[in-house]
């Protein structure tokens, strides 16, 4: 038993062990996905974010030591999101027609998912960093931490309230698009994908890619446009009030 635990002390102050963990997490959280023939409720993206969260804390793991080893994967988010702008650039012609529409859509959408959060956490009397750090729930984490860092609002509160609304967007986007009887044709899939894009940045986008190609490729489009939208208005529209 002592060898045991010498053995894991030593794994776990490895830079390898975050990376190990992440991937082998991750790969087992996919495979369960795929298995349940991609339900929403099945996401590997939140499946990864409980059983770490729980592993680390079992095991008595800091986070400092795990993310010495993450951090590699989290270096590869930048290029995982240009990445979206492939499927994207082979739909350019039909951007180029409806552009004024999509810009449109994501001001609407954009501006509606942040006030309305800044709108309740106001009205539950929270503390003004707080309500900051809302307002910029429907942006991708590392933006929406730089966004609410220049608002006062709190990084890392941004960061765990983006994350929130990306794995909710990806869970219950489904059953609100069937709700709403948006047809599963390929204006339809477009439709989906961009909203899924505009609540929920990365992870509704990862989760419209696994889905359908028109719709990644629309996700890919609206969070872009929202990181463009929200880094120029929020700042503003907070000096202003």
């Amino acid at each position: 038993m002592p060898e045991f635990v010498q053995l894991w002390v030593y794994l776990a102050s490895s830079p390898l062990f975050g990376l190990t963990a992440t991937l082998g997490v991750y790969l087992l959280a996919q495979a369960f996905y795929m298995r349940m023939q991609q339900a929403p409720w099945a996401n590997p993206v939140l499946w990864s974010v409980v059983t770490l969260a729980c592993g680390l804390h079992l095991t008595g793991v800091a986070y400092p030591s795990y993310f010495a080893g993450a951090q590699f994967i989290h270096f590869l988010l930048g290029p995982a999101v240009v990445a979206l702008a492939c499927p994207l650039w082979e739909r350019r012609a039909l951007v180029r027609t409806y552009w004024r529409a999509l810009l449109w859509a994501a001001l609407a959408g954009g501006a509606s998912a942040s006030l309305s959060a800044v709108g309740l956490a106001w009205a539950m009397g929270l503390p003004p960093d707080v309500v900051a750090s809302l307002a910029t729930k429907s942006v991708t984490a590392p933006v929406a931490m730089g966004i609410a860092e220049k608002i006062g609002g709190v990084p890392a509160l941004a960061a765990v309230f983006a994350s929130i609304t990306g794995i909710l967007s990806a869970l219950i986007g489904k059953f609100i698009f069937d709700r709403l009887g948006i047809a599963r044709t390929r204006v339809g899939w477009m439709a989906r994908g961009f909203a899924l894009g505009t609540a929920g940045h990365g992870v509704g986008a990862a989760r419209a890619m696994q889905v359908n190609p028109d719709a990644g490729a629309m996700a890919g489009l609206a969070l872009g446009l929202q990181v463009l939208l929200a880094t120029v208005l929020i700042p503003l529209c907070n000096s202003l009030l």
